[in-house]
């Protein structure tokens, strides 16, 4: 009789586990800091449900894997309401791409973080006093044709007139790693990354070298509003945020929400988990991660952009008085 007791819990133990659901989140490479609080979720989640582990991939633009998670073939990624929008109008980088609006509607929100500020950053004995010095420089500003890269590309434009596609300075074509280790290496000008201070890849740097973050002479105006539009908004970068760094003052630059996306055939019941969970236990790094203080429940919960919250976070939130 005991072992047959015994053979019954290995086998519920056993059938249990067999049923723990995985799910596939693509992220940033990983030592940029929207894949770390992307993979701070998936820890938080993965140590709290025994029922629930989500496997992270890093590396890639978010970009595509939006149209994986559409397809399915991904069950979340970072999104944003500026890309979702060209997504689901096909426009921009999906312009080529003839199943971009359809596969939208597979993509759902999950909770919205800040990008954190545009960065634009150089060396501190640099000649590049601000945005406006940049014809004839060289600059990575993201992965060509990713929503990092427009972002950047169009403040530049908008602020200053420079348009790097009409060859005013050079956009070098490479991927995150490669801009950044090529501005390690002094092979480029001008670094341009997204991040909420303080952020890895500027920690790094100035633990050896000094670094300046520029922004445009004037960032007011009828261009400068049309293109920050409802998604995107100003934002300064403060003096000090680092060693090394050789700003005077704070530096005018932009910000934007971007989000966790989760496909839409997800089960409600599992979002509402994993929702209910992070949220629930977001203590665990706001008190040794100085950019886990920029996540909030009100932010997380505010509508943005036309993509809707899948029904499962949306009943979290709901419980939770947030939307």
């Amino acid at each position: 009789m005991r072992k047959f007791i015994l053979a019954t819990a290995a086998l519920v133990a056993t059938t249990s586990a067999a049923q723990a659901e995985d799910l596939k989140m693509a992220t940033l490479p990983s030592n940029l800091p929207q894949a770390v609080v992307m993979a701070t979720f998936a820890n938080i989640v993965s140590s709290q449900l025994d029922d629930v582990n989500i496997e992270i991939a890093a590396g890639g633009a978010a970009t595509a894997h939006m149209m994986e998670v559409g397809r399915g073939n991904l069950d979340m990624s970072m999104t944003s309401p500026v890309v979702w929008n060209l997504m689901k109008g096909g426009k921009a980088m999906y312009s080529k791409q003839e199943e971009a609006p359809t596969l939208a509607d597979s993509v759902q929100l999950l909770m919205w973080f800040p990008y954190g500020q545009y960065h634009f950053a150089v060396r501190a004995d640099s000649d590049i006093q601000t945005l406006d010095d940049l014809e004839g420089a060289s600059v990575f500003l993201g992965p060509t044709g990713g929503g990092a890269w427009n972002a950047a590309y169009g403040w530049v434009k908008a602020t200053t007139g420079l348009d790097a596609k009409e060859g005013d300075f050079e956009a070098i074509d490479a991927n995150w790693t490669t801009g950044y280790q090529s501005f390690l290496d002094g092979t480029i000008d001008m670094y341009v990354t997204g991040c909420i201070d303080p952020c890895g890849p500027f920690l790094q740097i100035t633990e050896t070298e000094s670094i300046r973050f520029v922004g445009p002479e004037d960032a007011t105006g009828e261009a400068v509003d049309k293109y920050l539009g409802k998604f995107r908004y100003r934002d300064t970068i403060p003096a000090g945020s680092y060693n090394n760094q050789a700003n005077d003052g704070e530096v005018i630059s932009l910000n934007t929400a971007v989000g966790i996306a989760v496909n839409s055939n997800v089960s409600e019941d599992t979002v509402y988990e994993i929702t209910k969970a992070f949220w629930e236990n977001i203590d665990q790094v706001t008190s040794e991660a100085p950019w886990a203080k920029s996540l909030s429940l009100e932010y997380a919960a505010t509508p943005q952009g036309g993509i809707t919250y899948h029904p499962g976070a949306a009943r979290f939130y709901m419980e939770a008085g947030a939307l």
